[in-house]
């Protein structure tokens, strides 16, 4: 028996390690072939707006907002993690790894070029196949400049700024303006 997107989400979110070639890994493969068929299609050719809304709603395996807008390309190697908020634009060539989950408040601006990661691979090599979840949460009226990467387990505050390129390791505090290789706080706005 296939396990559901409820049964996936859940077990994610208990930060337990996933052992290379379990069920649960298995269960990335089968969401990562549905999210190549749905991406395919949203990045293939034009889409209205609420074509784009459909396709993601169908990828993200819930609604989404009719106030949400993307510019395609997007990517995503398995869809059924990522939450989004109200008025959220995702620009244009952003990669969400959202398998431990991604949650994105209102108000959000993810600039082109994004990539959000929820997992890390096991370190020992004999067992690099395993890996560890860790969720990412974007609070409500966060900006993320263009070629960010925001890395596993971070937390970014209520209406701060990620600049452009940033590597964001830690968690970001509201309204904190962070930039750099790590990421570290400018100033808060």
């Amino acid at each position: 028996m296939e396990m559901t997107v409820g049964e996936f989400r859940a077990l994610m979110a208990t930060g337990a390690k996933i052992a290379g070639g379990s069920p649960l890994h298995a269960a990335f493969h089968r969401y990562s072939q549905e999210a190549l068929r749905v991406t395919a299609e949203l990045n293939g050719h034009y889409h209205e707006p609420a074509e784009i809304r459909a396709l993601l709603s169908e990828l993200w395996g819930e609604p989404v907002d009719e106030t949400v807008g993307m510019f395609p390309p997007f990517h995503t190697d398995c869809g059924k993690n990522t939450h989004v908020g109200r008025r959220v634009f995702i620009n244009a060539g952003c990669q969400f790894q959202d398998q431990g989950g991604i949650w994105i408040g209102d108000d959000v601006l993810v600039g082109p070029q994004t990539i959000i990661a929820t997992l890390n691979h096991e370190s020992d090599p004999a067992d690099r196949a395993s890996m560890w979840p860790k969720p990412v949460h974007i609070g409500d009226k966060v900006w993320i400049g263009a070629h960010a990467t925001i890395l596993p387990g971070v937390t970014i505050g209520e209406g701060a700024i990620v600049g452009a390129g940033a590597v964001v390791t830690k968690n970001v505090p509201p309204r904190a303006v962070v930039a750099g290789v790590p990421a570290r706080i400018l100033k808060t706005v």
